[in-house]
């Protein structure tokens, strides 16, 4: 495993992190909590040392799985990253900016954009609970909240930073323009954005911002949600209630076939899955700090953390490029 600082904060991340967004279960056809457990322990085992989650996931479920998970483990050794903002169960008292209906057992749950200084806060102390814990490592707001002045929100990171409950403070889907405003109160650890071989959109100028200014990038959805494992277009099925069944179609499914097809001799030359040759693609671009990469079980985990054993030449690295041009 490699390990990176995150910009300028006192962070140093597995390379590749655990990404807790499915263990929640919620929006991916529910979860099976043993085998999520086994999962983080077996990225641990394997040396991934770092833990991204956030309280919409699973609505609280996916920060609970974890806090039963590192329960006995040495907690120094461990980086927690998670998140506030998002708000679903009526706290917000109808303020904040309405995001989407979520479903979760029959039932529509308005998910709410709310970054407001007394619901970090809130949200902070509740997150420790569910994590069994005193401290985050990295505490994220989730997505802007137009409601909400961004200089507000930074203050009270600020303040939990002076408090000791965080150590360092980021963001997540922020716009260029979103980072800039909130240099001017903070000086922020990363911006989570998602970034994969079918979308390299902060390219252009997230990360030029990010590298000038000492600001990490986390990866998320590198793998975009499991399409480019390419076991979707194989005998993997999802369940009805699994939001990859609408996430998928935005891509063209020849197109990206046909580039799976072209990056599959590499992967099998060096004995590797097309999933783990995303993964190190990915760690290995401009910019990018540490990604996210999620397992549902020990299988999955061990192989994600392995990927960071990949060794890509210059020449093997254009090939890849150069596949992603066609």
């Amino acid at each position: 495993m490699e390990y990176r600082k995150l910009g300028q904060s006192p962070l140093e991340l597995s390379a590749i992190t655990y990404g807790a967004f499915a263990i929640g279960g919620a929006m991916w056809g529910g979860n099976e909590r043993k085998d999520s457990i086994a999962a983080i322990h077996a990225s641990i085992d394997h040396g991934v040392t770092s833990l991204d989650t956030a309280p919409f996931y699973g609505f609280g479920l996916s920060e609970e799985i974890i806090g039963e998970a590192l329960v006995g483990k040495d907690r120094s050794k461990i980086q927690i990253l998670t998140k506030f903002g998002l708000v679903w169960d009526g706290s917000n008292q109808g303020k904040g900016e309405f995001f989407f209906d979520a479903a979760e057992n029959g039932k529509t749950i308005p998910v709410y954009k709310y970054a407001a200084k007394q619901n970090v806060i809130k949200e902070v102390e509740e997150s420790l609970r569910r994590l069994k814990t005193d401290y985050i490592d990295l505490l994220q707001l989730h997505w802007p909240d137009a409601t909400t002045p961004i200089d507000e929100t930074m203050e009270a990171l600020e303040l939990l930073i002076r408090q000791g409950k965080i150590k360092a403070a980021g963001v997540s889907n922020y716009s260029l323009e979103q980072m800039e405003t909130a240099a001017k109160t903070i000086a922020l650890a990363s911006n989570q954005v998602p970034y994969s071989m079918l979308n390299r959109s902060i390219e252009q100028d997230i990360v030029p911002y990010t590298t000038a200014h000492n600001i990490g990038i986390i990866a998320y959805s590198p793998l975009e949600r499991g399409l480019l494992s390419g076991k979707y277009f194989a005998d993997a099925k999802l369940k009805a209630d699994d939001h990859r069944n609408g996430y998928f179609g935005q891509f063209n499914p020849e197109k990206v076939k046909a580039l799976l097809a072209a990056l599959q001799p590499l992967a099998a030359s060096k004995n590797v899955s097309l999933a783990q040759l995303v993964l190190r693609w990915t760690t290995l671009q401009k910019g990018i700090s540490v990604v996210l990469a999620g397992a549902r079980n020990a299988a999955q985990a061990e192989s994600n953390a392995k990927a960071t054993d990949i060794t890509l030449t210059a020449e093997e690295l254009q090939f890849m490029q150069q596949a992603l041009a066609k």
